[in-house]
This record gives structure tokens, C-alpha cells and sequence, in this order.
């Protein structure tokens, strides 16, 4: 897959001082399943080293400001702010990571200035608002949030689920192709988001009849949203309790009191989510329970990333 990443954070020279904020997880561990795709403009506009900017709220819109001497700089940001989006609208990528509290990237965290100097809240950078309504279901962050554990899982599940849609797409595929699709994401899906995991079984199901192209361009929209939205350990906990249910009449007392076991403990916070389910796919390898193996939730993305060993990936 690719992901447009903020320059700084892949090593790149080129924030405003001249440095760097080199993001290990991204370039060290999602590198090794992703090529990315380099962007700021505000090197673009401005070059490096520069004098540093600010966004500043003008009711309906935001100033970018010289914090040297209170020139409008708005016009040449933007202008490089939308070269670059015309590169990524050109990339196929599946993915942006943000620089955070940039003015250019900032997602939500870009402070936003009164026009007498003072900090009145916080938004989007420029170059970020114009990606977000560009690009309104492709999975978006910053890297300042991927330090919060649970967080980072929800977008590193979100990025491959899109990834794998996309894959899906490209493939041509047919009814009975989508069918097997949606049931691969049955307990991911559950785990973040019910209602549009029925709302999505309908739209397979095409009471209407509508021709596969339409039902394909419905499922997409309502299953990207769908990925979008975040876990939590009470609706995880349902899902674990509906995955036993598959082996239940498998496996023995024994193995069964530790499983149940496991899952209370991973809802009160005392074990990672990474032991119940590593005990699920056992029990379905052991016992060849297909549909459980078919279940994208149990690896959602590559072990190697180790994310639900964290005991603080649950929220």
C-alpha cells in the first residue's frame, strides 16, 4: 500500500529550524508493508530554514501569518498546499499521517490565533483541511495521536482493511465474490460498528435487485465509514463471547472455563487482547473451524506489528 506521510516524520531535513522529527514506528515498522509518499508544503513555499507561521482566525476562513513580521503568506501556502494534493490525488495511496500542531498539517491540532496574538482553540493545518475534504474516507492521523496505543491499533487496522477493499476492487469482483467479502469482516465490523454491519448485510443481501455496480458503490462507502470508526473493549468483549460460541461444542470444560476466562480478565484490563484471541485461533486450527479462520479480525493486519500485545490498545 501507499501512505502519504509528512516529510519531517519520514527523516527529511526540512522543518523550519532545518530538522527533522524521524518517526521510528512509522518508517521502521509500517515501512516494512508500505511505500510512502513524501509531502509539505511549507518547505515548497517557503524552503528551509524559514521563519516560522501561524494560522490566525479571520471568522470564515484562516490567515496564515509570518510570525516574523505579520505578512499574509496565505495565497503561497496554499498554492503549494494544493500542488501537493494534486500529487496525491495522483498516487493511489491508502493512507496520510500528518505532522501534529503543524499549520500546514496539524489534524485538529493546529492552534489557531486570535488577530491580537492570543491562542483562542485549535483546527486543522491548511494543507490538512484540503486533504480532508479531498479525500473524505482514506484513513487519516498524526503521529502525535499513534502514541496513544489504542489509537495507533484503530488506524493500523483501518489502513489495512482499506488496503484490502482496494485489493478487492481492483480484482473485478462479482456478487457471490462481495457475499464472501462482507462475512471475512463479520467481527471486525461488530466490533466497531453494529448497526453498519447489518446496515452492510443489507446491501449485500440487494433486496432491491439493484445491479452489482450500484450495490458495490453503496457497500464501499458504508464499509469505509464503517473502519473508520473505533473499538471499544465492551463491544470487543460481545465479539470474543460470539467467537467462543463457535467451538464452544469442541473444545473441553477445561479449555473452555480458560477461554471465558481470558475474555473476562481482557475486559477488566488485566490481560492484552492478543490472549483471547490467540487461544480463539487455536482452538479453530485445532478443531478446523473455517469460519473462524476465514475472520479478518483475527488478524487484521501483519502479527509482526505486534499492536494488540499492548495492554493499553484496548479503550
Amino acid at each position: 500500500m501507499k501512505i502519504a506521510v509528512s516529510s519531517c516524520l519520514l527523516g527529511a531535513r526540512i522543518r523550519y529550524d532545518g530538522g527533522h522529527k524521524h518517526d521510528r514506528f512509522i518508517t521502521d515498522e509500517l515501512g516494512r508493508y508500505a511505500e510512502f509518499v513524501p509531502f509539505c508544503p511549507e518547505h515548497l513555499a517557503f524552503g528551509t530554514p524559514r521563519p516560522t507561521i501561524r494560522l490566525v482566525d479571520a471568522k470564515e476562513k484562516h490567515i496564515v501569518q509570518s510570525n516574523k513580521d505579520g505578512r499574509d503568506l496565505t495565497e503561497q501556502l496554499m498554492q503549494t498546499s494544493r500542488s501537493e494534493l494534486e500529487v496525491l490525488e495522483h498516487s493511489s495511496i491508502g493512507g496520510i499521517i500528518f505532522k501534529s500542531k503543524s499549520p500546514s498539517c496539524g489534524m485538529g491540532s493546529a492552534v489557531l490565533y486570535r488577530k491580537n496574538g492570543y491562542a483562542e482553540g485549535k483546527g486543522n493545518g491548511v494543507f490538512a483541511e484540503l486533504c480532508k475534504v479531498a479525500f473524505p474516507l482514506l484513513p487519516m492521523e498524526e503521529e502525535g495521536r499513534l502514541l496513544d496505543p489504542w489509537l495507533r491499533e484503530n488506524f493500523v487496522m483501518q489502513l489495512f482493511a482499506y488496503d484490502d477493499f482496494e485489493r478487492f476492487q481492483s480484482a473485478h469482483p462479482g456478487m457471490n465474490e462481495l457475499v464472501a467479502f462482507h462475512q471475512s469482516y463479520k467481527f471486525m465490523l461488530q466490533a466497531k460498528d453494529e448497526k453498519a454491519y447489518r446496515a452492510l448485510g443489507n446491501i449485500v443481501a440487494n433486496h432491491d435487485k439493484l445491479a452489482f455496480e450500484e450495490v458495490l458503490k453503496h457497500y464501499e462507502l458504508l464499509f469505509k465509514r464503517a473502519i473508520a470508526q473505533k473499538s471499544s473493549i465492551g463491544k470487543t468483549r460481545n465479539v470474543l463471547e460470539h467467537m467462543a460460541g463457535f467451538v464452544k461444542n469442541l473444545i473441553t470444560p477445561v479449555e473452555k472455563s480458560i477461554l471465558h476466562e481470558q475474555i473476562k480478565d481482557y475486559a477488566n484490563k488485566i490481560i492484552p487482547l492478543i490472549t483471547p484471541l490467540g487461544t480463539l485461533d487455536m482452538f479453530a486450527k485445532k478443531y478446523e473451524v473455517a469460519y473462524l479462520l476465514g475472520q479478518k479480525f483475527l488478524h487484521p493486519y501483519p502479527k509482526e506489528l505486534a499492536l494488540r500485545s499492548d495492554m493499553r490498545s484496548g479503550r
